[in-house]
């Protein structure tokens, strides 16, 4: 009941947007960006996620940031991470220059919360080639969570991280922080895994999942989300839970997009043609699928 009670609490104090047919969505969410360091898992994929951003931005998308963006658990130092990955923040900063950007914060970087160390750290920062201070995103304010809202029907989406009633990921945060920054980051580098972690917790993760799926069927909303790392699209007759899965997969990344009125899943992977030379290719895994069939009236018992 304690999930129920914050996923709504964020629901009624999230930002509002209005969409209808025309709009384009990409979400993607636990990035995780790091200092480029041994326990970056977010390095390997940082080529691959910037080429998924041009595509996104060529083609006239929103990018919304579904919650740990930013691993500021483990690394404290916004600037350790703008630097490690420059060119992702530049690619970031065009979607903000257009006001096609939308960061919702997680529990790893739950500090965006703070307006202050928002604008401390995310309004502008120093360049060091050109010895001067540039903007980055410059205004930004960071939600908790995000409704979408058709224009004509009035229908609703909502977005959130998902860590809303997660006790060691939510009530006691500042625990598990201290612990990763000082014990599981060093160890997670030779094979152990975070226990308070749903992302390598089978059963943490079916307990979340479950919490996620009563408040559906309570509140007869859409949910897309993300913090359990897995990848979920409903199969028919399903309750609409959808996640994001994560950036810092090995095999690529995955993520939800809204275009042309519909949703679907896709996956971004680096792979080799016939010639063995390498390609980026986006696949549509799940999908796509009429928004208007997850509406109220049509609502799977």
């Amino acid at each position: 009941m304690f999930t129920d009670k914050r996923l709504t609490q964020a629901f009624k104090k999230a930002r509002v947007e209005y969409f209808d047919k025309n709009s384009k969505y990409i979400f993607f969410s636990d990035c995780h960006r790091g200092d480029d360091s041994m326990s970056d898992e977010f390095a390997r994929n940082q080529q691959l996620f910037i080429h998924a951003l041009d595509y996104y931005y060529n083609n006239g998308y929103v990018y919304v940031e579904v919650g740990d963006g930013d691993e500021l658990w483990e690394y404290p130092n916004f600037k350790h991470i703008r630097l490690a990955h420059s060119d992702v923040f530049l690619e970031l900063k065009k979607f903000n220059n257009e006001n096609r950007l939308i960061i919702l914060y997680g529990n790893h970087n739950i500090y965006l919360r703070n307006k202050f160390y928002v604008k401390r750290n995310y309004y502008q920062y120093y360049d060091e080639f050109n010895q001067q201070i540039q903007s980055l995103f410059n205004d930004i304010t960071p939600y908790e969570a995000l409704v979408l809202k058709h224009r004509q029907t009035g229908q609703e989406i909502f977005a959130v991280h998902g860590h809303q009633g997660d006790l060691m990921n939510d009530q006691l945060w500042v625990i598990s922080m201290i612990m990763l920054r000082y014990f599981w980051r060093y160890l997670h580098v030779v094979g152990f895994h975070n226990p308070a972690s749903p992302a390598k917790n089978l059963y943490k993760r079916h307990k979340i999942e479950k919490a996620y799926k009563k408040w559906i069927r309570r509140h007869k909303r859409m949910l897309i989300c993300g913090h359990t790392h897995r990848p979920r699209f409903p199969k028919k007759k399903e309750l609409p839970y959808f996640n994001t899965g994560c950036c810092i997969h090995s095999k690529g990344l995955t993520g939800i997009e809204i275009l042309d009125g519909k949703i679907l899943m896709v996956d971004w992977r680096i792979k080799a043609d016939e010639a063995g030379a390498l390609h980026v290719v986006r696949t549509v895994v799940r999908g796509p699928e009429d928004i208007s069939k997850y509406a109220m009236l049509k609502f799977p018992s």
